[in-house]
């Protein structure tokens, strides 16, 4: 039990730790396109993300992927931008191709932000013969830090869209093009050529 606690806190902090927003920013802009009642939908977008994250973390641990940090640690802020980017381009139009189109980003940028972990997950871990084990913990850790990332998001847009009457629109790209400033930063001070 220990060791699950052990893994399982370390998922939680990897997302929580607002010293390394990258993935908070990536959460924002992924269902910030999202309302309450689309809660199912949203789930599931946290959990491809999770899937993709943990498969690459897998491949690493077990020496199948060796990547290059410094193009992984570019390409993070630039899978940020460009789902800021597309939610700004879409905000107007209907809702729904766009979660969509969210989905396929969650899991496959899931993939890149994983690769990122990848090589403190494979100190994290060090020579363990399971290494399934502790990746699953991890997992867990990740998606409900997840959740509880989504579920502030959702309520913060439900409150200011019910209450403060911010359109649907207005609230999709004020916070994108927030996370959009960040990503573009984060791009620049990432830049590995």
């Amino acid at each position: 039990m220990d060791d699950f606690l052990l893994y399982f806190e370390m998922g939680l902090d990897h997302v929580l730790d607002f010293t390394a927003y990258d993935h908070i920013l990536f959460l924002i802009v992924l269902t910030v396109v999202f309302s309450f009642n689309q809660f199912k939908k949203v789930f599931w977008l946290v959990t491809l993300f999770t899937i993709g994250h943990c498969a690459t973390l897998a491949l690493s641990a077990y020496g199948v992927l060796k990547v290059n940090m410094k193009l992984i640690e570019f390409l993070i802020p630039v899978t940020i931008f460009i789902t800021g980017f597309m939610n700004v381009l879409t905000a107007k139009s209907s809702a729904s191709g766009k979660q969509n189109i969210n989905l396929i980003f969650a899991v496959f940028f899931g993939f890149i932000h994983g690769l990122g972990f990848s090589n403190y997950f494979k100190m994290m871990i060090g020579k363990e013969e399971d290494k399934l084990l502790p990746l699953l913990e991890f997992a867990l850790g990740i998606e409900a830090a997840q959740i509880i990332i989504v579920l502030g998001i959702l309520i913060i847009g439900t409150i200011l869209q019910n209450f403060f009457r911010v359109t649907r629109r207005d609230w999709v790209l004020v916070y994108s093009s927030i996370v959009i400033g960040f990503a573009i930063q984060m791009m620049l001070d990432r830049v590995f050529w």
